[in-house]
């Protein structure tokens, strides 16, 4: 036999969705103080390849670069709005870094370009949705389109069959409507 006060549960629905918003926030903004921290000691020219391993991780992949360079992405999706690509020079030393998800990147992806450049310029996506009646594709990356959350929007890249850009667009991101 159970002893003790059963009480049933007393959290509503409302309550476990803002405890949830409240935990993704607090992951995202703690990512986003570890990515500040750790970019800030890494200098372009002089940091070493295990130096950047050290600070960022392990590369979500490893593109192959101009020259023998390598290009390691560091998604942040599906929470965060940043995307990083850093390029490790034939010599073994970090060449560039660069935050990807950003609108002048966003205007380079053209109509007949391939999905294959489209991940290499912009990293992985928040989101892949495939619409088979439509036979499209549709790539989703969350990004901030100002300095606040607020500004939170969503870019798509919309590909047809053989994975080839066919439109793009960007709208404000629905977790900002629904209160996440």
């Amino acid at each position: 036999m159970i002893s003790g006060n059963l009480q049933p549960n007393r959290c509503s629905f409302a309550q476990r969705r803002l405890t949830a918003w409240l935990a993704s926030v607090g992951v995202a903004l703690a990512l986003v103080a570890c990515d500040v921290q750790n970019i800030s000691e890494l200098e372009e020219g002089f940091s070493t390849e295990q130096d950047v391993r050290e600070k960022m991780g392990e590369p979500e992949a490893v593109w192959d670069g101009p020259e023998g360079a390598q290009i390691y992405e560091y998604n942040r999706q599906p929470a965060g709005h940043r995307n990083y690509m850093i390029t490790i020079g034939p010599d073994g030393r970090m060449a560039s870094l660069r935050q990807v998800l950003t609108t002048e990147n966003f205007a380079r992806v053209q109509p007949g370009m391939d999905m294959t450049d489209v991940r290499k310029m912009l990293g992985k996506p928040m989101k892949i949705t495939r619409f088979e009646a439509k036979r499209e594709t549709h790539y989703d990356w969350r990004y901030l389109d100002g300095p606040n959350t607020s500004d939170s929007k969503i870019f798509t890249v919309v590909f047809d069959s053989d994975l080839k850009v066919v439109s793009t667009m960007s709208a404000i991101d629905p977790d900002l409507e629904r209160g996440r």
